[in-house]
């Protein structure tokens, strides 16, 4: 089997980067901050400022050429998505504005036909967008809120897992890719064990649809939530998948614009999907965006995305190993996030060292306060990486360590 070395040209992609050009401090630009937002292509770029040029107009209103051709591209995105994640049909894709409005959307419309003492289970590694809707809504509708715990490793615990999915749960919300310890979880046999239970399966993709090629029927995830900026797209864009059926029944989160079928004094009639579900004026020429973006990572494969990920974690884990007093938390087998510490050194002096070497990394909680608490620290800096970066990159981020080190004298 060829690597992936052999498969993709790295140098020709990461010119089609712009930013990829720019030096920081001076010095060549090293972005191992993918896990909060990734680069953009030109094409992407230039498919939006196209659409800004030709074809601005709004959507699902007009009968006039510009609205018919921004009403088609916006619905052309909604079918690349569909097919990128072997979806149904364009109806089971609904935009957001992130991954974080979709879960709140399933979360409101969720919980709203629970009825107190029902429970939901999360797992102590979610991202407060996929804890605080929960919580909160635990909180006002008398519901209860349980938490599958992580093991030594950072994977979830199989027995927790067990205790904590029986027929008193309702919901089972569950990240699919830890942007923290870039665990990949297996929601398949989660999902099994949710609707063995009579339990909805909620994932948050948003560390995992940018790297690895996604099946949701295969999943059998009930709703599978994304952001386009995660995944060479405009920020402004999310994406939740539903099962159709799931989507019919559930009320709407947000009410008017195109989200309405009639109205009259005495009431209002929705939409089909997905358009009962996106009200107002969307971001039109940011779904135009994501559309492209998805055509970007479609021609070069998935498969090719997660072979390549996989060699800059493993090579970045190897090196991070070899520098005496850093700890790495997560399992062995990971996504393409590295989270560590430095002893004795915080996490934010880490990434500013970094960053005056021109290495854009991440530091802090990372949205994940519980989590945190769980690995008794409170920070971590993260290196995260996508298919435009290099293994020459990530020696210049372990120079950079080097220099944090001699900085603090340890």
């Amino acid at each position: 089997m060829l690597s992936t070395k052999t498969i993709l040209d790295i140098e020709s992609i990461r010119k089609d980067f712009p930013i990829l050009q720019r030096r920081v401090h001076g010095k060549p630009l090293v972005y191992f901050d993918n896990a909060a937002t990734s680069q953009k292509p030109k094409q992407v770029i230039e498919a939006m400022e196209f659409y800004y040029k030709n074809y601005n107009a709004n959507i699902h209103r007009s009968i006039h050429e510009l609205g018919e051709e921004a009403t088609a591209k916006f619905e052309e995105a909604h079918g690349k998505i569909a097919d990128f994640i072997k979806a149904d049909s364009y109806q089971n894709i609904i935009f957001t504005k992130n991954t974080t409005e979709s879960l709140n959307l399933v979360a409101y419309s969720l919980t709203a036909g629970l009825k107190k003492g029902d429970e939901i289970a999360v797992s102590q590694m979610e991202h407060h967008s996929n804890f605080v809707p929960w919580q909160q809504l635990a909180k006002q509708r008398g519901l209860k809120l349980k938490f599958i715990k992580i093991d030594d490793e950072g994977k979830l615990d199989g027995e927790s897992i067990r205790e904590n999915i029986t027929k008193k749960t309702k919901i089972v919300s569950l990240t699919h890719v830890s942007n923290v310890l870039g665990t990949i979880n297996p929601i398949g046999e989660i999902a099994k064990i949710a609707h063995e239970n009579d339990a909805l399966m909620v994932v948050d993709g948003a560390q995992a649809a940018p790297h690895m090629p996604i099946d949701v029927k295969k999943l059998d995830a009930d709703f599978y939530a994304f952001s386009g900026h995660k995944m060479l797209g405009p920020t402004g864009i999310g994406v939740l998948y539903g099962k159709k059926e799931l989507l019919e029944s559930m009320q709407p989160f947000l009410y008017g614009g195109e989200m309405i079928r009639e109205v009259t004094f005495d009431g209002t009639s929705f939409n089909e999907l997905p358009w009962k579900f996106e009200a107002g004026t969307m971001n039109i020429a940011e779904g135009v965006g994501l559309g492209v973006a998805i055509d970007y990572l479609t021609k070069i494969g998935m498969n090719h995305v997660q072979g390549r990920d996989k060699e800059l974690v493993s090579y970045a884990v190897e090196k991070l190993s070899e520098v005496d007093g850093v700890t790495i938390y997560g399992p062995k087998e990971r996504g393409a996030v590295v989270s560590f510490n430095v002893d004795n050194i915080h996490a934010h002096d880490v990434a500013q060292i970094l960053d005056s070497e021109g290495v854009a990394i991440r530091a802090g909680h990372h949205c994940c306060m519980p989590l945190m608490s769980v690995l008794k620290v409170p920070a971590t800096a993260r290196a995260s990486f996508y298919l435009y970066n290099t293994e020459q990159e990530i020696d210049a981020f372990i120079n950079g360590i080097h220099k944090v080190k001699n900085v603090f004298g340890v």
